[in-house]
Protein backbone atom coordinates (compact mmCIF):
# COMPACT_ATOMS: atom_id res chain seq x y z
CA UNK A 1 0.00 0.00 0.00
CA UNK A 2 1.39 3.41 -0.91
CA UNK A 3 1.98 6.20 1.60
CA UNK A 4 -1.30 7.85 0.68
CA UNK A 5 -3.08 4.81 2.04
CA UNK A 6 -1.02 4.58 5.21
CA UNK A 7 -3.44 6.89 6.98
CA UNK A 8 -5.25 3.76 8.22
CA UNK A 9 -4.39 3.29 11.88
CA UNK A 10 -4.28 -0.02 13.71
CA UNK A 11 -7.39 0.57 15.84
CA UNK A 12 -9.54 1.39 12.82
CA UNK A 13 -8.11 -1.61 11.00
CA UNK A 14 -9.20 -3.87 13.86
CA UNK A 15 -12.70 -2.38 13.78
CA UNK A 16 -13.11 -3.08 10.09
CA UNK A 17 -11.96 -6.65 10.64
CA UNK A 18 -14.64 -6.81 13.32
CA UNK A 19 -17.28 -5.64 10.84
CA UNK A 20 -16.05 -7.81 7.97
CA UNK A 21 -16.13 -10.96 10.08
CA UNK A 22 -19.37 -10.20 11.94
CA UNK A 23 -21.66 -12.34 9.80
CA UNK A 24 -19.23 -15.24 9.69
CA UNK A 25 -18.67 -15.17 13.43
CA UNK A 26 -22.39 -15.10 14.09
CA UNK A 27 -22.94 -18.38 12.24
CA UNK A 28 -19.85 -20.25 13.41
CA UNK A 29 -21.10 -21.06 16.91
CA UNK A 30 -24.85 -21.20 17.23
CA UNK A 31 -24.48 -22.77 20.66
CA UNK A 32 -22.81 -19.67 22.15
CA UNK A 33 -24.71 -18.32 25.13
CA UNK A 34 -26.54 -14.99 25.08
CA UNK A 35 -24.16 -13.59 27.68
CA UNK A 36 -21.14 -14.47 25.53
CA UNK A 37 -22.71 -12.80 22.49
CA UNK A 38 -23.58 -9.69 24.49
CA UNK A 39 -20.00 -9.45 25.72
CA UNK A 40 -18.93 -9.19 22.09
CA UNK A 41 -21.78 -7.31 20.41
CA UNK A 42 -23.02 -5.16 23.27
CA UNK A 43 -26.45 -4.67 24.82
CA UNK A 44 -29.63 -3.20 23.46
CA UNK A 45 -30.81 0.00 25.16
CA UNK A 46 -34.54 0.72 25.08
CA UNK A 47 -36.25 4.00 25.96
CA UNK A 48 -39.86 3.24 26.81
CA UNK A 49 -42.28 6.09 26.05
CA UNK A 50 -39.53 8.72 25.69
CA UNK A 51 -40.47 12.39 25.75
CA UNK A 52 -39.67 14.64 22.79
CA UNK A 53 -36.55 15.95 24.54
CA UNK A 54 -35.35 12.41 25.23
CA UNK A 55 -35.91 11.46 21.58
CA UNK A 56 -34.36 14.54 20.05
CA UNK A 57 -31.45 15.01 22.42
CA UNK A 58 -30.62 11.94 24.47
CA UNK A 59 -31.30 9.16 21.94
CA UNK A 60 -29.73 11.15 19.12
CA UNK A 61 -26.58 11.68 21.18
CA UNK A 62 -26.36 8.06 22.31
CA UNK A 63 -26.51 6.95 18.67
CA UNK A 64 -23.52 9.19 17.97
CA UNK A 65 -21.67 7.31 20.73
CA UNK A 66 -22.32 4.02 18.89
CA UNK A 67 -24.89 2.84 21.44
CA UNK A 68 -27.51 0.43 20.07
CA UNK A 69 -30.53 2.41 21.16
CA UNK A 70 -34.24 1.95 20.44
CA UNK A 71 -37.53 3.75 21.05
CA UNK A 72 -40.28 1.53 22.49
CA UNK A 73 -43.94 2.57 22.59
CA UNK A 74 -45.63 -0.51 23.99
CA UNK A 75 -44.73 -1.71 27.49
CA UNK A 76 -46.63 -4.98 27.10
CA UNK A 77 -44.81 -6.03 23.94
CA UNK A 78 -41.48 -4.82 25.26
CA UNK A 79 -41.83 -6.98 28.38
CA UNK A 80 -42.25 -10.03 26.14
CA UNK A 81 -39.37 -9.09 23.85
CA UNK A 82 -36.99 -8.69 26.78
CA UNK A 83 -37.07 -12.46 27.20
CA UNK A 84 -35.40 -12.62 23.78
CA UNK A 85 -32.88 -9.92 24.71
CA UNK A 86 -32.41 -10.61 28.44
CA UNK A 87 -29.31 -8.45 28.90
CA UNK A 88 -31.04 -5.29 27.70
CA UNK A 89 -31.02 -1.93 29.46
CA UNK A 90 -34.37 -0.16 29.68
CA UNK A 91 -35.07 3.46 30.60
CA UNK A 92 -38.74 3.86 31.50
CA UNK A 93 -40.79 7.05 31.44
CA UNK A 94 -43.13 6.49 34.40
CA UNK A 95 -45.11 9.67 33.66
CA UNK A 96 -47.19 7.89 30.99
CA UNK A 97 -49.31 6.18 29.72
CA UNK A 98 -50.29 4.09 32.76
CA UNK A 99 -50.59 5.00 36.44
CA UNK A 100 -47.47 5.04 38.57
CA UNK A 101 -48.67 2.07 40.65
CA UNK A 102 -48.93 0.04 37.45
CA UNK A 103 -45.38 1.03 36.57
CA UNK A 104 -44.21 -0.27 39.92
CA UNK A 105 -45.77 -3.64 39.08
CA UNK A 106 -44.32 -3.57 35.55
CA UNK A 107 -40.79 -2.86 36.73
CA UNK A 108 -41.00 -5.53 39.46
CA UNK A 109 -42.40 -8.01 36.94
CA UNK A 110 -39.61 -7.43 34.43
CA UNK A 111 -36.90 -7.73 37.06
CA UNK A 112 -38.46 -11.00 38.25
CA UNK A 113 -38.97 -12.64 34.85
CA UNK A 114 -35.81 -11.21 33.25
CA UNK A 115 -33.37 -10.81 36.16
CA UNK A 116 -30.44 -9.97 33.88
CA UNK A 117 -32.22 -6.90 32.49
CA UNK A 118 -31.21 -3.50 33.88
CA UNK A 119 -33.72 -0.69 34.37
CA UNK A 120 -33.46 3.05 34.80
CA UNK A 121 -36.30 5.51 35.43
CA UNK A 122 -36.96 8.97 34.08
CA UNK A 123 -39.75 11.26 35.23
CA UNK A 124 -40.71 14.92 35.47
CA UNK A 125 -41.15 14.39 39.21
CA UNK A 126 -38.36 15.20 41.65
CA UNK A 127 -40.22 13.58 44.55
CA UNK A 128 -37.63 11.94 46.79
CA UNK A 129 -40.07 9.33 48.08
CA UNK A 130 -40.82 8.24 44.53
CA UNK A 131 -37.14 8.11 43.71
CA UNK A 132 -36.32 6.08 46.80
CA UNK A 133 -39.05 3.58 45.97
CA UNK A 134 -37.51 2.72 42.62
CA UNK A 135 -33.87 2.97 43.63
CA UNK A 136 -34.00 1.39 47.09
CA UNK A 137 -37.13 -0.78 47.10
CA UNK A 138 -37.28 -2.01 43.51
CA UNK A 139 -33.51 -1.85 43.12
CA UNK A 140 -33.38 -0.35 39.62
CA UNK A 141 -29.70 -0.30 38.76
CA UNK A 142 -29.55 2.47 36.15
CA UNK A 143 -30.73 5.35 38.31
CA UNK A 144 -33.63 7.78 38.48
CA UNK A 145 -33.33 10.73 36.10
CA UNK A 146 -35.42 13.84 36.64
CA UNK A 147 -36.50 15.40 33.36
CA UNK A 148 -36.10 18.84 34.90
CA UNK A 149 -32.37 18.15 34.80
CA UNK A 150 -30.39 19.84 32.04
CA UNK A 151 -30.37 17.41 29.11
CA UNK A 152 -26.60 17.58 28.67
CA UNK A 153 -26.22 16.48 32.30
CA UNK A 154 -28.77 13.72 31.76
CA UNK A 155 -26.86 12.50 28.72
CA UNK A 156 -23.60 12.40 30.67
CA UNK A 157 -25.25 10.49 33.53
CA UNK A 158 -26.71 7.94 31.13
CA UNK A 159 -23.41 7.54 29.28
CA UNK A 160 -21.65 6.95 32.59
CA UNK A 161 -24.17 4.25 33.51
CA UNK A 162 -23.92 2.60 30.08
CA UNK A 163 -20.17 2.58 30.42
CA UNK A 164 -20.36 0.82 33.78
CA UNK A 165 -22.87 -1.64 32.30
CA UNK A 166 -20.50 -2.32 29.37
CA UNK A 167 -23.35 -1.55 26.97
CA UNK A 168 -21.09 -1.58 23.90
CA UNK A 169 -19.40 -4.87 24.73
CA UNK A 170 -16.15 -5.38 22.82
CA UNK A 171 -17.39 -3.88 19.58
CA UNK A 172 -16.34 -0.36 18.65
CA UNK A 173 -18.84 0.47 15.93
CA UNK A 174 -22.43 -0.35 15.09
CA UNK A 175 -23.04 -2.00 11.74
CA UNK A 176 -26.28 -2.19 9.75
CA UNK A 177 -26.86 -5.05 7.34
CA UNK A 178 -28.74 -3.57 4.39
CA UNK A 179 -28.19 -5.98 1.50
CA UNK A 180 -31.93 -6.50 1.04
CA UNK A 181 -32.64 -2.81 0.64
CA UNK A 182 -32.99 -1.56 -2.93
CA UNK A 183 -32.12 2.03 -2.01
CA UNK A 184 -28.60 1.36 -0.71
CA UNK A 185 -26.25 1.73 -3.67
CA UNK A 186 -22.69 2.73 -4.52
CA UNK A 187 -21.31 4.49 -7.59
CA UNK A 188 -17.67 5.27 -8.33
CA UNK A 189 -15.29 6.01 -11.19
CA UNK A 190 -13.22 3.10 -12.51
CA UNK A 191 -11.01 2.88 -15.61
CA UNK A 192 -12.55 5.97 -17.18
CA UNK A 193 -16.11 4.88 -16.57
CA UNK A 194 -18.51 4.58 -13.62
CA UNK A 195 -19.44 1.33 -11.94
CA UNK A 196 -22.58 0.72 -9.88
CA UNK A 197 -23.13 -1.65 -7.00
CA UNK A 198 -25.20 -2.59 -3.99
CA UNK A 199 -24.19 -1.84 -0.40
CA UNK A 200 -24.35 -4.93 1.82
CA UNK A 201 -23.58 -3.36 5.18
CA UNK A 202 -22.33 -0.07 6.54
CA UNK A 203 -20.62 1.39 9.60
CA UNK A 204 -18.78 4.67 10.18
CA UNK A 205 -15.49 2.98 9.26
CA UNK A 206 -16.48 1.33 6.01
CA UNK A 207 -18.86 -0.67 3.86
CA UNK A 208 -19.09 -3.97 2.08
CA UNK A 209 -20.65 -4.08 -1.37
CA UNK A 210 -20.90 -5.94 -4.65
CA UNK A 211 -20.96 -4.61 -8.21
CA UNK A 212 -23.13 -5.35 -11.20
CA UNK A 213 -20.00 -6.54 -12.99
CA UNK A 214 -16.96 -7.57 -10.96
CA UNK A 215 -14.28 -4.89 -11.56
CA UNK A 216 -11.50 -7.03 -10.09
CA UNK A 217 -10.42 -4.41 -7.55
CA UNK A 218 -7.05 -4.94 -5.90
CA UNK A 219 -6.49 -4.81 -2.17
CA UNK A 220 -4.94 -1.56 -0.92
CA UNK A 221 -6.07 0.60 -3.86
CA UNK A 222 -7.38 4.05 -2.95
CA UNK A 223 -10.72 4.91 -4.57
CA UNK A 224 -11.73 8.56 -4.71
CA UNK A 225 -15.05 10.22 -5.53
CA UNK A 226 -17.19 7.37 -4.24
CA UNK A 227 -20.89 8.16 -3.95
CA UNK A 228 -23.02 6.12 -1.56
CA UNK A 229 -26.78 6.52 -1.46
CA UNK A 230 -28.58 5.32 1.66
CA UNK A 231 -32.29 5.92 1.09
CA UNK A 232 -32.47 9.67 0.34
CA UNK A 233 -29.05 10.36 1.85
CA UNK A 234 -26.13 10.90 -0.54
CA UNK A 235 -22.62 10.53 0.88
CA UNK A 236 -19.36 11.35 -0.87
CA UNK A 237 -16.28 9.56 0.44
CA UNK A 238 -12.92 8.13 -0.46
CA UNK A 239 -11.93 4.66 0.66
CA UNK A 240 -9.30 1.96 0.40
CA UNK A 241 -10.10 -1.55 -0.81
CA UNK A 242 -9.58 -3.53 2.36
CA UNK A 243 -10.22 -6.96 0.85
CA UNK A 244 -12.77 -9.16 -0.87
CA UNK A 245 -14.46 -12.51 -0.52
CA UNK A 246 -16.73 -14.68 -2.62
CA UNK A 247 -20.25 -15.44 -1.44
CA UNK A 248 -22.54 -17.67 -3.50
CA UNK A 249 -20.68 -16.77 -6.68
CA UNK A 250 -20.79 -13.04 -5.91
CA UNK A 251 -17.63 -11.05 -5.19
CA UNK A 252 -18.04 -8.94 -2.06
CA UNK A 253 -15.65 -6.01 -1.58
CA UNK A 254 -14.86 -4.32 1.70
CA UNK A 255 -13.95 -0.63 1.66
CA UNK A 256 -12.34 1.23 4.54
CA UNK A 257 -13.02 4.96 4.66
CA UNK A 258 -9.93 7.12 4.93
CA UNK A 259 -9.49 9.43 7.89
CA UNK A 260 -10.14 12.37 5.59
CA UNK A 261 -13.84 11.55 5.70
CA UNK A 262 -16.00 14.56 6.52
CA UNK A 263 -17.10 14.32 10.19
CA UNK A 264 -20.62 15.23 9.08
CA UNK A 265 -20.66 12.07 6.95
CA UNK A 266 -20.00 10.02 10.08
CA UNK A 267 -22.88 11.80 11.83
CA UNK A 268 -25.20 10.96 8.92
CA UNK A 269 -24.11 7.32 8.82
CA UNK A 270 -24.78 6.91 12.55
CA UNK A 271 -28.24 8.47 12.12
CA UNK A 272 -28.94 6.11 9.25
CA UNK A 273 -27.81 3.05 11.21
CA UNK A 274 -29.96 4.00 14.20
CA UNK A 275 -32.98 4.49 11.94
CA UNK A 276 -32.28 1.22 10.12
CA UNK A 277 -31.99 -0.80 13.33
CA UNK A 278 -35.09 0.89 14.79
CA UNK A 279 -37.14 0.03 11.70
CA UNK A 280 -36.18 -3.63 12.00
CA UNK A 281 -36.92 -3.71 15.73
CA UNK A 282 -40.31 -1.96 15.36
CA UNK A 283 -41.98 -5.17 14.20
CA UNK A 284 -41.09 -6.75 17.54
CA UNK A 285 -41.72 -3.95 20.03
CA UNK A 286 -44.11 -1.36 18.53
Amino acid sequence: MNSENEIIDESTNESVNENVNANANASEDTSASVSENVEITGKKVFFLYPTASIKNQVITELAQHEIEVYIAKDHVRLARVLKKYPSSIIYVNIDEPIKEMEWEKWVAGVLTTVPTAKIGIFSSSDNEELKNKYVNKLKVSCGFITLKLDMSKAINKILDVLGVMNAKGRRKYLRASIERESNAVINMPFNGDFINGTVKDVSVVGISCSFEHDPGLKKGVLQRDIQIRLQSMLLKVEAVVFGSRENCGEQIYVFLFTQRIDPEVRVKIRKYIQHNLQTKMDSEIN
